[in-house]
């Protein structure tokens, strides 16, 4: 299964509890288009927010981000891990 780094902005001043809140709507609704959030970081400073994910499909990816509320500004396909 293909995996996948996206990036969220706007996440600026965010605790730990608002990324967990951010990351339960995610795997709440994950599995209607196949895909699994593994780990989600946060650097509140910078308002930044990453996932990783494995999925179908980056289009997968986007649409439960967007479906869950929170929009990826970028999405990365991982092909090569060392």
């Amino acid at each position: 299964m293909p995996q996948f780094l996206d990036v969220h902005s706007g996440f600026f001043d965010v605790s730990r509890q608002q990324l967990a809140e951010a990351h339960e709507r995610d795997l709440a609704i994950e599995a209607d288009e196949g895909v699994h959030f593994k780990h989600a970081w946060l650097d509140p400073v910078r308002g930044k927010a990453f996932c990783l994910a494995t999925g179908p499909s980056r289009e997968a990816v986007i649409r439960i981000h967007e479906r869950a509320g929170h929009p990826a500004s970028e999405v990365y396909e991982l092909q090569i891990e060392v």
